[in-house]
């Protein structure tokens, strides 16, 4: 189950990257912006976003990440037996 959360973690990061590239050109002034306040918290915003898009689903890398990480253990376990 480690595996499973290691996978999720990892396809959080992959969604706040993505997230963080779509951001970045979007600029925090003007009427509906944040100022340097959106600035400099923009980053932790992004990552809640990416907790959250995880936790309903994400992109439906987890579960891929997940069968990869448990065959790369099990082919580590099989010269041991």
């Amino acid at each position: 189950f480690r595996s499973t959360k290691s996978a999720k973690e990892f396809e959080s990061v992959f969604i706040s990257q993505f997230l963080g590239s779509m951001f970045s050109g979007i600029s925090t002034d003007g009427p509906f912006g944040g100022g340097q306040g959106e600035e400099m918290f923009r980053s932790m915003m992004i990552n809640e976003y990416s907790k959250s898009v995880e936790s309903r689903g994400g992109f439906g890398l987890a579960s891929a990440v997940t069968k990869q990480l448990l065959k790369n253990q099990e082919a580590q376990a099989a010269p041991a037996q």
